[in-house]
């Protein structure tokens, strides 16, 4: 069960992501439970798992990062006042599980991702909203999708009820926010902010991240691969 007491807002250090962070998930967005729209009210991506086997070092739990959708698949551009960027050939920030879901008891293991607005956009979920909506894209499956992990937040936890889950998914998602709203993680999603120089690792994710229909360099060991 989630043990009592506040959240940390962020987590990982200010310094920027640590080993084995950052760590690259690719492949199309495939069918999941179907629970993350329809009872959660919190739309995910999910994509196979089977390359979790080449990253030993990832726990179970909870980690936000950064994705990009194929922009030859999906060619989506948000158009209301909240969210003025597009998201066509976007990376975008996200919060994700890798693991089993207690609550639902999963035998099979997944990997669920939530892809919230834009760092610039107000924030769906902050606390002080009357009322918490999850952002949402339109349908989006088979697009290939790739992620780059840059923190963990928390362990799975089974849950007393819906809205519990629902909550800490909640927070998950504002802490997954101010984590990477500083500059050591936000460089990852766009170029390095207040003058700020990129090194050519960061340079390197951010063009893996927008890079798709195998068109892809070697990965080299500056990659972090």
């Amino acid at each position: 069960m989630r043990p009592d007491g506040p959240r940390n807002p962020v987590t990982g250090p200010d310094s920027g992501p640590e080993p084995p962070f950052p760590v690259r998930l690719s492949g199309p967005v495939i069918k999941g439970f179907g629970r993350g729209s329809k009872e959660l009210g919190i739309p995910t991506a999910n994509i196979s798992a089977d390359m979790l086997a080449e990253h030993p070092d990832l726990d179970i739990g909870v980690y936000y990062g950064v994705v990009a959708l194929d922009p030859s698949r999906f060619n989506y551009t948000e158009t209301s006042s909240s969210s003025p960027q597009g998201t066509s050939g976007k990376i975008l920030p996200a919060v994700l599980s890798i693991g089993y879901n207690p609550f639902y008891k999963n035998k099979e293991r997944s990997i669920e991702i939530h892809i919230m607005p834009p760092l610039a956009a107000p924030s769906p979920t902050a606390a002080s909203n009357e009322q918490v909506k999850f952002h949402k894209l339109p349908d989006f499956y088979s697009t290939p999708l790739n992620l780059l992990i840059l923190g963990y937040i928390r362990p799975e936890y089974d849950y007393v009820s819906l809205e519990a889950l629902v909550e800490d998914i909640r927070v998950d998602c504002e802490v997954a926010r101010k984590s990477l709203q500083r500059d050591t993680y936000a460089r990852y999603l766009e170029e390095g902010r207040d003058g700020d120089i990129d090194t050519e690792d960061v340079k390197a994710h951010r063009q893996w991240l927008t890079t798709f229909n195998g068109n892809r360099q070697a990965p080299d060991r500056t990659s972090g691969l």
